[in-house]
C-alpha cells in the first residue's frame, strides 16, 4: 500500500529516470533483436515465444531478489517506479497546450508527434491538435498508470514488470502490416487482454473524476456506454469516449473515428480543463490500486 504511494511521490517529484538507464530501452533492444532474427515463416509462432521470453526475462529477477533478499523489499517504490510514468504525460501533454496558447501551431504540431502520437501531424489544425492530446491523455492514464499500478497491486513487482513489457511489445510490434501483423499479434492480443478492465474502471474513474471537477459526469457516462466500440481499440475507446462526453467534445482521427460527446470547441483551454479531469483521475487510479493492494494483502494474511 505504502509502495504504490512512495512511488506516485517519486514520479511526481522525478519523472522517468534518464533513457541511458530506463528499463524500457532495454525491453525496446530485446524487441529489436527479436525482430531482426524472425523467420520469413512461422512468425506467429516466434513472436509468442520471443514475447514470453521476453516477459519472463524482466519480471523473473524480482521473484528471485525478494526470495534471496528480503531486506530489498525497502527498494520496491524504486523499482515499481520505470513500469508506470504520469508526470511525464502530463507534461506532454502541457507542453502541446501552451504551444496552441502562444498560437505556434507548427510547434504544437511537433510536440504532438514527439511525444504523443504516431499519426502525421504535418495537416492537423489547432482543433485536431488539442483533440489528438486530449485523446493521448485520456488512453495513456489506462496504460501508463491504471494497468501498471493495478498489475502491482494484484501480483507485485513481477506483474508490473511482466505488464510494461507486453506493452511495451505492443508498441513496437502491434501493428497491422506485413513486416508486424503475424509477428505482433500475441503482444497485440496479449496487452488488449491485460487492459480490458483496467481499461473500463478508468472510463468510469474519469466520468467519476467530471463531476468532482464541475465538468458534465452523466454526459461522460452516456458518451461511453453509447460510443466506446467506435474504435479499432478495444480498451482506448471507454477512455476517450468518457473524456469526450465530460468536456463536451468530439474527439475525431480522420477517417477512423469519431466519439461525440458534444459540439464545445476544442483549443489549449480544452486540453487544461482535460489535465484537471485527469489529474483527478490520476488520484482516484492510485486510492484504487491501493484499496486492491490492501486487500490483497488480507486475503494473503488469512490464509
Amino acid at each position: 500500500m505504502t509502495t504504490i504511494l512512495l512511488a506516485v511521490i517519486i514520479d511526481l517529484l522525478g519523472g522517468d529516470p534518464p533513457n541511458r538507464i530506463h528499463p524500457v530501452v532495454a525491453m525496446g533492444f530485446w524487441l529489436r533483436r527479436g525482430k531482426t532474427l524472425a523467420p520469413k515463416t512461422h512468425r506467429f509462432r516466434f513472436g509468442v515465444g520471443w514475447v514470453a521470453a521476453g516477459a519472463v526475462i524482466f519480471s523473473a529477477p524480482w521473484i528471485l531478489l525478494h526470495r534471496k533478499f528480503p531486506r530489498a523489499s525497502r527498494l520496491t517504490p524504486i523499482l515499481l517506479k520505470p513500469v508506470f510514468a504520469y508526470r511525464n504525460l502530463r507534461r506532454a501533454v502541457s507542453a502541446v497546450e501552451r504551444a496552441l496558447a502562444a498560437e505556434n501551431l507548427p510547434e504544437a504540431r511537433r510536440l504532438l508527434a514527439w511525444h504523443l502520437v504516431s499519426r502525421p501531424t504535418e495537416t492537423l489544425s489547432a482543433a485536431e491538435v488539442a483533440g489528438a492530446a486530449i485523446e493521448s491523455l485520456a488512453e495513456n492514464l489506462t496504460d501508463s498508470l491504471a494497468a501498471p499500478l493495478l498489475a502491482y497491486a494484484i501480483g507485485g513487482l513481477p506483474a508490473a514488470w511482466a505488464y510494461r513489457f507486453i506493452n511495451t511489445a505492443d508498441a513496437m510490434w502491434g501493428y497491422r502490416t506485413a513486416e508486424f501483423e503475424q509477428l505482433g499479434k500475441f503482444a497485440a492480443r496479449t496487452d488488449d487482454a491485460l487492459n480490458r478492465y483496467p481499461a473500463r474502471l478508468t472510463g468510469w474513474l474519469l466520468a467519476l473524476a467530471a463531476f468532482a471537477v464541475g465538468l458534465d459526469g452523466r454526459r461522460a457516462v452516456a458518451t461511453m456506454r453509447a460510443q466506446h466500440a467506435h474504435t479499432d481499440s478495444p480498451n482506448a475507446g471507454w477512455t476517450m469516449s468518457a473524456a469526450a462526453g465530460a468536456l463536451g467534445v468530439t474527439l475525431e482521427k480522420r477517417g477512423v473515428y469519431s466519439l461525440s460527446g458534444g459540439d464545445a470547441p476544442l483549443s489549449a483551454t480544452t486540453i487544461r480543463q482535460a489535465i484537471r479531469l485527469a489529474d483527478v483521475s490520476a488520484a482516484l487510479i492510485v486510492f484504487l490500486a491501493i484499496g486492491v493492494a490492501a486487500g490483497r494483502r488480507l486475503l494473503l494474511m488469512s490464509d
